[in-house]
């Protein structure tokens, strides 16, 4: 009697890509938050990680030749979603961003290969190592598709611009510092 091969179990903290690659490998997770210790410096100092919903994110592997008919070549589909809180550099209050990752990588054999295919390549060219995490390639996706200043289309609270409010005096807006060689000047009196 034949019995069914086992199914591999991937761990994606050690994760072999070559080999998830040739057994077409599927993973997916609801990783908390917390896990990613570099995303989670990068929040709104009133959120805690710990009470936010993670990120879900879904692995698949594949080889693949290319035109030529070359060997090979490994490949990893990456999925994720996630929302985080920033602060909202109008207001500073908490705003929630959503994070959304779909990407292509492909795997070459050195650091020189990669270097040379990547900037003429659509997707991402990494070098193969024989274990990788898979967090921690996630975390850097996440991590780069944080925006560059994160607002609230529209702020929850009326935001008061100085320069540029004319609700704002003289009088309420202008409290210059004194100048620094001030105190200076009445001693060379």
């Amino acid at each position: 009697m034949n019995t069914p091969p086992a199914k591999t179990q991937w761990l994606p903290e050690r994760l072999d890509v070559r080999s998830f690659a040739q057994a077409s490998g599927q993973m997916s997770a609801d990783a908390p938050l917390a896990r990613f210790s570099r995303l989670v410096e990068e929040l709104s100092e009133t959120s805690r990680p710990e009470m936010l919903a993670g990120v879900q994110w879904h692995a698949e592997g594949s080889l693949r030749t290319d035109a030529q008919g070359a060997a090979p070549a490994v490949w990893l589909h990456l999925q994720a979603k996630a929302v985080v809180p920033l602060q909202c550099q109008r207001c500073l209050g908490p705003v929630d961003t959503a994070l959304d990752i779909d990407r292509w990588f492909r795997f070459v054999a050195d650091e020189a290969t990669a270097e040379a295919q990547d900037d003429e390549s659509e997707e991402d060219v990494l070098v193969l190592e024989p274990v990788m995490s898979l967090y921690d390639l996630l975390e850097d996706e996440l991590l780069m598709s944080l925006p560059l200043v994160p607002m609230h289309e529209t702020c929850p609270v009326p935001v008061v611009m100085q320069a540029s409010d004319p609700g704002i005096g003289p009088e309420d807006g202008d409290h210059r510092a004194p100048h620094p060689f001030a105190s200076l000047a009445r001693l060379k009196k």
